[in-house]
């Protein structure tokens, strides 16, 4: 177990690097910063990364511009208003991370929601930079099929929370798992869970009910 937590730990640390240096796909670089948006755990973490890389940058040779004019027009002529990444959700007035707005709108109402299982919806938002996004919905107490991945799996909590072998993660939180880790989440009693997940490489349900429904859910 301790392993399994210390392994889990340098894949996080690693994707937070990877988001610092903005080296992520587009839907891992989206979760990350709603992450971020929604918790407080690993903003100052986060903060160190980029002052690091902001020294690295200051101490590098410089590097000259092509067509430098219309490159700061271009930047002085975007009406786009300013936002910060880190105001919390309640603050956004949209029930969306603003991280988020770009692949799943500024609501959630009116999203072409599909049944995978009883209590179980999906919501796909295609493939951006080899990795698929999507928005699951699991009716509170439901659990999903047990499962591992031929590939990553992130997922960050929107509402409600679930717990598996690796923990209990609620709103704000987010969740690494890879072809090392079979788990079958389940959702909090008293509310429904919504989570972003973003996949690189198919999952493969494990369990026999899962096997058995694995038909339905291509």
């Amino acid at each position: 177990m301790r392993a399994e937590m210390e392994k889990n730990v340098t894949g996080m640390d690693e994707l937070l690097a990877g988001y610092a240096a903005g080296t992520l796909s587009y839907p891992a670089q989206a979760l990350v910063g709603a992450h971020l948006e929604l918790s407080d755990q690993n903003r100052g973490y986060v903060s160190s990364l980029e002052s690091l890389g902001g020294v690295s940058l200051s101490d590098a040779d410089p590097v000259a511009l092509n067509d430098r004019d219309s490159m700061l027009s271009a930047i002085f002529s975007d009406d786009t208003p300013l936002s910060n990444d880190n105001v919390p959700l309640a603050q956004n007035g949209t029930n969306v991370p603003h991280s988020l707005q770009s692949i799943i709108g500024r609501s959630m109402e009116g999203l072409p929601w599909k049944t995978l299982l009883p209590g179980v919806k999906e919501c796909k938002f295609g493939e951006i930079d080899g990795c698929a996004s999507s928005l699951l919905w699991v009716r509170a107490g439901r659990a999903m099929p047990s499962h591992t991945h031929h590939g990553t799996e992130l997922t960050l909590v929107l509402q409600g929370g679930f717990s598996d072998e690796d923990g209990h993660f609620v709103s704000g939180d987010l969740a690494f798992a890879d072809g090392d880790v079979d788990h079958k989440p389940i959702a909090d009693e008293g509310e429904d869970c919504i989570c972003f997940a973003v996949t690189a490489g198919r999952l493969e349900l494990t369990g026999p009910v899962g096997r058995w429904f694995a038909p339905f859910m291509r």
